[in-house]
């Protein structure tokens, strides 16, 4: 059996939008020493695929970081496969909020250097010294606390569309930059209770390790990052303290956790929190989009890739060759083409 996807990936993601196939999206993370990083991703790669996971999986000698999908009538098949991993065994699974099925198309199995890119070096310090782990009750106890400090460690396109109400939000494209920013913005209150929170709480694991090793001392984490805070919240009926939607790295871009919304379109300036990347292949800009700009620029970002898009597509292919079309993917909404609206 090969070990890899041989399918060209639109037709893949033709399949998965037609299919009427129950699937559940979930992500799950876990820190230990893996021997042979490369034997286990083939491992999982072999039997993950007999059940029908898709998704996007990072293996390194450190742990395990996954974002999938399972069939709904294979899931208890996949539990028990990741039961026989001692290491996975008590793992938790963060289910998805808002799920259509529709989160992945492939299995992509890769082996890293690291689970998460931070730039660290992990034998400075002791990275098991993680700060306490906090339920969402407690999160919203400390919440309420004038002694707390709420952090956001995921990137600026992420809590542009949702974050906790008064939380610090750094402006950064990546984790590896939200660290020293983050350190750096939390001089002045050494003296309080640091919340930290993210995605599905891989971030805050590294970070809290990092950040006590750096001598803050009532340092937290929300378990299980936003994506456990909203069904705790849900299930014991508490005050939901985070606003708009929680980006997600998947076909979706985003799940519904509240029904505020608290962006803007980068066109046009209407309230929305909707992302999407830019139509336009050789562009691929990750941006937000309104409906109306959608209709009005065929999906792209500027009118520029709405007209590269409707050349024939061998045209398309030799001005992408010359590099004449800029590829955008790394921008995250910051191209300067964007909030026209801005200057009106």
């Amino acid at each position: 059996m090969q070990l890899h996807n041989r399918i060209d990936r639109k037709i893949l993601k033709q399949q998965i939008e037609a299919s009427t196939e129950e699937r559940v999206t979930l992500s799950f993370y876990q820190y230990a020493h893996i021997g042979n990083p490369h034997i286990f991703r083939d491992h999982l790669y072999l039997h993950w695929s007999e059940v029908g996971v898709l998704g996007r999986v990072y293996v390194a000698q450190e742990g395990i970081n996954a974002q999938i999908s399972v069939p709904k009538n294979q899931f208890d098949q996949f539990q028990e496969q990741l039961s026989t991993i001692t290491f996975l065994e008590n793992v938790r699974l963060n289910i998805a909020v808002d799920d259509d099925g529709k989160s992945f198309y492939k299995l992509k199995i890769q082996v890293k250097k690291k689970i998460v890119a931070d730039g660290l070096n992990d034998t400075t310090f002791d990275v098991t010294d993680k700060g306490l782990h906090l339920q969402a009750e407690d999160f919203n106890k400390l919440a309420d606390s004038p002694d707390t400090v709420i952090v956001d460690m995921r990137n600026h396109y992420e809590s542009e569309v949702g974050h906790f109400e008064n939380a610090i939000l750094p402006d950064v494209d990546s984790f590896r930059e939200a660290l020293p920013e983050v350190e750096h913005i939390l001089q002045e209150h050494r003296d309080k209770n640091i919340v930290m929170y993210c995605t599905g709480g891989i971030r805050c694991e590294k970070a809290s390790a990092y950040f006590k090793h750096k001598g803050f001392e009532r340092v937290y984490q929300l378990e299980g990052g936003i994506i456990h805070y909203a069904r705790q919240v849900e299930e014991k009926g508490l005050s939901n303290k985070f606003r708009g939607k929680n980006f997600v790295f998947d076909e979706r871009l985003g799940e519904r956790i509240s029904e505020e919304i608290i962006s803007q379109c980068h066109q046009c300036g209407a309230p929305c929190d909707t992302h999407t990347n830019c139509q336009n292949e050789a562009c691929h800009l990750l941006f937000i989009q309104c409906d109306s700009c959608a209709k009005q620029y065929d999906g792209c970002c500027t009118s520029e890739c709405q007209e590269f898009i409707q050349l024939p597509e061998e045209e398309q292919r030799e001005l992408r060759k010359t590099n004449q079309q800029k590829r955008n993917v790394f921008k995250k909404g910051r191209s300067e083409h964007l909030k026209h609206w801005l200057n009106e």
